[in-house]
């Protein structure tokens, strides 16, 4: 019989007595691991979950929450992971969608998600690991005969942010997520031996297809935080080799006085993405605790695609090379990036139409992003080309003007975005977050002679944060919309 590609890859290399989830409640081992997994994916069946149908969850984070992930790949279903925070309205246009045959929410939603679910059978599962679906588990069989797919059978679908238009279902494949899961296993030194502290939302591409399956497929251990917090992150890093994060994580670690080289000392490896890591938090992290993160690069379509090398120098504002198995091209000295590979998603979620609108004729996946590569070759991302502003013609990249204004006294962040204007077609203009009193002027004054004129400024407003999404990405749509009709 043929195995399942995705579920026979990630537990390859463990060993049944290894700590694999780590819980305040309870440790599960690998061992316990197929026992549950089966429970849940007996309970999947039981419900009418076939392979091929869609199991959506909209759950909080949780060992369960990890389980029944595992075991909706091992009944051969595809995992469609929902964000806890999306509103009902935002949840009935998914479902609308992806048409699941099983809807896993918190127990206090039940009754509205039925309202909305269509045909869809509703289970329920909380941030304890207890609900209907629980109860159902526990109750099955320990023994479950893996349902055999293929590399290129669906494993999973994620939905875009959004912050282009309408959300769109990347399919993701077994043979996607097997193989960049390993390409990253063996590019960051994973083993048996390492434990992670695994503080990221199960409900997106970093914490779920990176942390979770990568630590899997190395056989290691996850200390499973219920979120962030910076306390715990810095206790669990004496028993910890690792942490994967994005830069709030960082930033705010930074900002406690219990983070130094001594707290640190166990750790081997700490990565950073889903966001672009200031130069000055890259730093001042390797001032305190004497270790350089790894920043590296991907999206929801294409998982990852480019990584700061292990042994080697961690560049910096780059993003370094991309992962064996990803090929990777930019037209001109700046251009957008196209990629192409193993990794890469299966196309939209019954959207042909806008597959084909994201990839070039020779088949290669436009990003969006754009990107330069430097004479070493590391890959450095300048921007989304949505956001590039172009401003009496000529092109101005809004990372180059950001890195300007974030290394000035008193600047905290900040987000260059292009605004309507009469005669330039945009106008450049600046949204700061400031940690003192810093003003427009001093903000333009720090800029002239390090910026060409047309790249500096029009306008410098003051925010009190950036607006964000879950993953921390800036929302510059939003700060688009929100200082369009401003004086």
């Amino acid at each position: 019989m043929a195995a399942n590609h995705l579920y026979a890859a990630l537990f390859a290399a463990t060993s049944p007595d290894a700590v694999a989830i780590e819980t305040p409640e309870r440790r599960y081992t690998y061992a316990d691991l197929d026992l549950e997994t089966a429970r849940f994916a007996n309970a999947l069946t039981a419900l009418g979950v076939a392979p091929g149908d869609r199991v959506a969850a909209q759950v909080e984070k949780s060992a369960a929450n990890l389980l029944l992930y595992l075991a909706t790949i091992r009944a051969g279903a595809v995992f469609l992971p929902l964000n806890p925070a999306y509103t009902l309205a935002e949840v009935e246009m998914f479902l609308a969608d992806a048409e699941p045959a099983l809807v896993v929410c918190d127990p206090a939603a039940r009754e509205a998600v039925a309202a909305i679910a269509g045909a869809a059978a509703v289970e329920t599962l909380d941030a304890a690991g207890s609900g209907s679906l629980a109860a159902l588990a526990a109750g099955s069989p320990d023994r479950f005969a893996t349902a055999a797919r293929t590399a290129d059978d669906l494993a999973a679908i994620c939905y875009t942010s959004g912050t282009t238009g309408r959300s769109k279902g990347a399919m993701l494949t077994h043979a996607a997520l097997a193989a960049n899961a390993a390409a990253l296993r063996d590019l960051w030194r994973f083993t048996s031996d390492d434990v992670l502290i695994h503080a990221l939302p199960l409900y997106h591409v970093h914490g779920l297809f990176v942390a979770a399956n990568v630590l899997m497929m190395a056989g290691g251990s996850m200390i499973l935080q219920p979120r962030f917090d910076p306390a715990a992150v810095i206790a669990a890093m004496g028993r910890a080799t690792s942490l994967m994060g994005v830069p709030t994580f960082y930033h705010r670690l930074l900002a406690s006085p219990e983070l130094d080289a001594a707290a640190t000392a166990r750790m081997r490896l700490f990565v950073c993405g889903s966001a672009p890591l200031l130069a000055r938090t890259h730093e001042a992290w390797r001032a305190r605790t004497g270790h350089a993160i790894i920043e590296r690069y991907g999206m929801t379509e294409t998982l990852m695609i480019a990584s700061n090398p292990y042994d080697g120098e961690r560049r910096p504002g780059t993003v370094g090379f991309a992962l064996p198995g990803v090929s990777l091209r930019i037209a001109g000295e700046v251009g957008a990036i196209e990629v192409k590979g193993t990794h890469v998603f299966g196309g939209y979620w019954r959207a042909p139409e806008k597959t084909a609108a994201e990839l070039t004729p020779d088949g290669w996946f436009v990003t969006g992003d754009l990107g330069r590569v430097d004479a070493d070759g590391y890959l450095s991302i300048v921007g989304r080309a949505k956001d590039l502003v172009i401003s009496g013609g000529l092109n101005i990249y809004p990372k180059e003007i950001e890195a300007a204004i974030d290394a000035l006294p008193g600047v905290v962040e900040s987000a260059v975005i292009g605004l309507p204007h009469a005669d330039l077609g945009e106008a450049v203009t600046a949204v700061v977050v400031a940690s003192g009193d810093v003003s427009e002027a001093e903000v333009l004054e720090g800029l002239t002679g390090r910026l060409a004129r047309f790249k500096i400024p029009r306008r410098v407003v003051f925010a009190h944060e950036l607006p964000r999404n879950g993953m921390g990405k800036v929302q510059k749509a939003t700060l688009r919309d929100r200082y369009r009709a401003a004086p």
